[in-house]
């Protein structure tokens, strides 16, 4: 009998990482242990690993880790939010300061090195000397990071990018040495132009102290503001923890006692007073009040509250003092699943991303072979050695690939985390691609389209009667029933009179309805049986409403008191307000909505003349809904579904994308690619239309890498790039692209 090993998972934060090849030396040495499947992610600086069986643990995926020349720990435990705040806020100094000093360094010593290298005029008697003095501590100090990092990866038989930055300012930097204490280039009075155009250089200047100290300057600024920007990126998951309360007043033995959100146990009731955040997600016990999720879900509009209503962590109390039950803490709340998934996007890879990483994986090899053949064309070919030499440098500086590594990453890191602040989670890279496939999106009627909820829709009365008396009595009887077309009722009388008187006397009649006296009138409500049963009829008016609103699928519900029908009640599922115009969205970009449901044919054609869906399919089981998603592929459609129930959950996974409503059950959005979580179907509009544009934003990021070096590289080998010129290139090349990928921070949802 074959025994499958138990897989586990563990995320490694992962150091000294300095471009997209490294990660991928990491992941291909993680990935030849057996039974491991590791991703590297080098704009995180995380490797997410799953292993199986008991031959791997965490500490030999370490050991390989720190054998490839990288550190690697485990995730850090769970920190009092105290010592979180206290521990930020040195974070960020700790990381950038180091780079910080090395770029000032660098830069205030380049500056002059290269003002005195491009103007003749600065170039007095002993100028070059003066450079060699300001040049040394650059090349040597301030590039430090770049030698290490070369050393450490010649030492397991590697290079990556900072082997290329590390051999090309040494070279060029040795060469000048050369030149001043062995050549001509250190007699007093020597000058030599500089033009920075793209030329081939014919040999006159024979010292490159500017390239060595200017490619050293304008790279360390490229890794400092690209840190930095990768800061932002990953700004909005940061806040999206952060939203957490930090403490909560729990009720306990009669007393309110203050501790922080993390000592918070299921079960335990906790009080919520007005502006105060919900500490985490739970049922109300006592109390009502309008709740804020705005921070959360996107939606604008408080949520009003009360007993037995469901309210989630991180969002505001915006009314009255509640008292909440404890239903999920920690990693089970809504807003710790919302972070984790929005994290696993982030660390993932698309299709296009391992293509680059590849790439970057031969690419150095190459790049090193291809300026040696450059050098030795050149000196061949009787450029002379500084000329030869120059293309040469040239080539190592120019071919750097650090914006092929970070242009998935990046756009993936803003793009799920401006989705987390609009209430979208994308859960993963090969969802983007989706996105921009699908053409027909398959719509669960039933809490999607609807609310999910029975709702008092239109009263009709007699005309010897009111509405407002209708709904005052008929829902104070239905108030006191607990079946939830009653609730329906008594909760739209409620809403519309206000208070409802209590019944003097009541009773429920099964199958048919209820009775009692209300106000000394003796009212029924319930079905056209219940009031044959007294020997009343309705009108010839109620009578057409009755049957029309039955036609439309509806359930009509007759009232009487004292002896004569005075109304007819249609209650239904009601339309959201916002489905007729999330449908129009969903087929302004392309798509073709049809809605699925179980209900009769009748609820459901009326429902989506009511949204502007032409095509239904209808009274179809819960578990024939995933067998219409694969009809519908088999036909040659690429489907979306759209769902929110336990009985949606196979046809979101068999779909190509699936939606999942936040305020469905835990199956469906384990199932969805996409979790929308405010419930409003206009979200999934703006999901797949954020989708899209983080995958053209991908693209846009890889052809700008991919055009840069194809490009730039035959116009260094060429001679026509001085390596300066070279070296600010490559850094602009990783920030640009980081810069695109921050424009997705600006996406709105269309109003």
């Amino acid at each position: 009998m074959t025994t499958i090993a138990e897989s586990h998972e563990v995320e490694l934060a992962i150091g000294g990482m300095t471009c997209a090849s490294c990660a991928a030396r990491i992941e291909k040495k993680l990935n030849r242990m057996d039974g491991v499947e590791a991703t590297v992610n080098y704009a995180t600086e995380k490797a997410k690993v799953s292993y199986r069986g008991t031959d791997v643990s965490v500490g030999d995926l370490i050991a390989t880790v720190e054998a490839t020349g990288y550190t690697a720990q485990e995730p850090a435990p769970p920190r009092t939010e105290s010592a979180a705040e206290t521990e930020g806020a040195a974070d960020e100094p700790d990381e950038l300061r180091p780079l910080r000093q090395r770029l000032i360094t660098a830069a205030a010593l380049a500056v002059p090195v290269i003002a005195m290298a491009m103007v003749p005029a600065l170039q007095i008697e002993y100028w070059q000397w003066l450079s060699l003095m300001l040049a040394a501590p650059v090349v040597t100090y301030a590039a430090w990071p770049f030698h290490r990092a070369a050393w450490t990866n010649a030492k397991h038989g590697a290079a990556t990018m900072d082997t290329l930055i590390s051999v090309g300012t040494t070279a060029a930097f040795l060469w000048s040495l050369w030149a001043l204490f062995f050549g001509t280039a250190g007699t007093p009075g020597m000058t030599h132009p500089f033009e920075l155009t793209i030329a081939r250089t014919d040999g006159a200047g024979n010292i490159y102290l500017e390239a060595a100290a200017g490619v050293t300057a304008f790279i360390l600024a490229g890794r400092y503001f690209e840190a930095r920007s990768k800061r932002k990126a990953g700004a909005a998951l940061k806040a999206l923890l952060e939203l957490g309360a930090k403490e909560v007043t729990v009720l306990r033995d009669g007393r309110e006692v203050t501790v922080p959100t993390a000592e918070l146990q299921v079960g335990d009731r906790f009080l919520v007073r007005p502006g105060e955040k919900i500490a985490t997600d739970g049922t109300v016990v006592e109390g009502a009040s309008a709740v804020d999720a705005s921070m959360l879900t996107g939606e604008s509009v408080p949520v009003e509250v009360t007993v037995g209503d469901n309210v989630t962590g991180a969002t505001l109390n915006a009314g009255g003092r509640l008292v909440v039950e404890a239903t999920r803490v920690g990693a089970d709340t809504q807003l710790a699943r919302m972070a984790k998934l929005v994290e696993d996007a982030q660390n993932g890879k698309a299709a296009a991303q391992r293509l680059a990483d590849k790439i970057s994986a031969v690419f150095v090899p190459i790049v090193i072979a291809l300026a040696l053949a450059t050098l030795g064309f050149w000196l061949g070919n009787g450029a002379g050695l500084t000329a030869a030499f120059t293309a040469a440098v040239a080539v190592l500086i120019i071919a750097c690939p650090c914006a092929l590594g970070l242009a998935t990453p990046t756009a993936l890191m803003v793009g799920t985390g401006r989705g987390a602040q609009l209430g979208i989670l994308i859960k993963g890279p090969e969802v983007l691609e989706t996105t921009r496939k699908v053409d027909t999106i398959v719509l669960d009627k039933t809490g999607t389209v609807t609310t999910g909820r029975m709702t008092l829709l239109v009263t009709h009365t007699a005309a010897t009667t009111t509405e407002e008396e209708v709904l005052r009595l008929a829902g104070a009887l239905e108030h006191a029933s607990e079946h939830p077309i009653a609730q329906a009722v008594a909760a739209g009388a409620s809403a519309k009179v206000g208070t409802l008187p209590t019944p003097e006397d009541f009773a429920n009649i099964a199958g048919l309805g209820v009775q009692g006296v209300v106000d000394g009138h003796a009212v029924l409500v319930g079905r056209e049986k219940l009031l044959a049963e007294w020997a009343i009829d309705l009108p010839a008016e109620l009578d057409r409403a009755k049957n029309e609103a039955e036609a439309r699928g509806r359930t009509a519900i007759a009232v009487a008191w004292d002896g004569e029908a005075r109304a007819v009640l249609e209650v239904a599922d009601a339309v959201k307000d916002t489905s007729p115009e999330a449908i129009r969205r969903l087929r302004a970009l392309g798509l073709t909505p049809i809605l699925l449901t179980g209900d009769n044919e009748a609820v459901a054609k009326s429902v989506a003349a009511e949204v502007g869906i032409d095509e239904v399919i209808a009274e179809v089981m819960p578990e024939d809904k995933v067998d219409v998603v694969k009809r519908l592929q088999a036909e040659g459609k690429s489907v979306a579904m759209v769902g929110d129930g336990v009985n949606d959950a196979a046809a979101l996974a068999q779909a190509d994308l699936g939606l999942a409503m936040g305020t469905g059950t835990d199956a469906a959005i384990e199932a969805g690619d996409l979790t929308l979580v405010r419930g409003d179907l206009r979200a999934a509009a703006d999901a797949i239309r954020l989708s899209r544009k983080t995958l053209g934003t991908i693209r846009s990021n890889l052809f700008w890498a991919f055009a840069y070096n194809v490009a730039a590289l035959p116009l260094a080998a060429a001679g026509l790039l001085n390596p300066m010129i070279a070296g600010a290139a490559m850094a602009f090349s990783s920030v640009f692209v980081v810069g695109n990928s921050l424009r997705l921070r600006g996406f709105t949802p269309q109003s």
